[in-house]
């Protein structure tokens, strides 16, 4: 049966959507022109051959303003090309990854960190917005990172020595050499 005339189909047909057509019936909603050998939309329920859809729903992207057909990447309140939505840093598109923004540039997570971030001396891990941190021996720490390098004890908030850059308890200052 044919999905547009609900008339038996002999002959030639093509299925599309889960459904069988007359080839003449495979037809755009707004320009009526076939679509029995070229590609289509589905929108809002109705079908529409790739010139009207560019033309009346295809969204614009952000950074060419060119329609978007295929794969959309929505970010930044836009609508993005694949191919369009990049870091600024290492011109590679972030698909669907983290990004990170500055000066409303975004960035990939790798060059933001590389760029902008600050790294833990402890962990080697990026200190992000919201982490406890602490600055010591001329390097910035988590302040769970900040430890005696012998025994791990915390040295937040406490008396601490340097031996090679390394931090010390006052148990380990004197008893260790590296």
């Amino acid at each position: 049966m044919c999905a547009h005339c609900n008339q038996v189909i002999r002959g030639p047909f093509l299925v599309a959507l889960g459904k069988s057509w007359h080839p003449e019936e495979f037809n755009c909603t707004h320009c009526k022109n076939t679509m029995a050998y070229i590609g289509f939309v589905e929108e809002k329920g109705a079908l529409y051959c790739e010139l009207c859809y560019e033309k009346f729903f295809a969204p614009e992207c952000g950074r060419c303003q060119r329609k978007i057909l295929g794969e959309v990447i929505n970010a930044l309140k836009q609508t993005w090309h694949v191919s369009c939505f990049v870091c600024v840093a290492c011109g590679k598109p972030i698909r669907n990854n983290v990004f990170h923004l500055e000066d409303g540039e975004p960035y990939c997570e790798t060059d933001y960190y590389a760029l902008f971030g600050t790294i833990c001396r402890g962990c080697e891990f990026p200190i992000e917005a919201g982490d406890m941190f602490l600055e010591a021996l001329g390097c910035t720490w988590h302040d769970t990172c900040f430890v005696c390098s012998v025994c791990c004890e915390s040295l937040e908030g406490q008396t601490f020595f340097s031996k090679k850059d390394k931090p010390l308890c006052k148990k380990h200052a004197h008893s260790v050499n590296f």
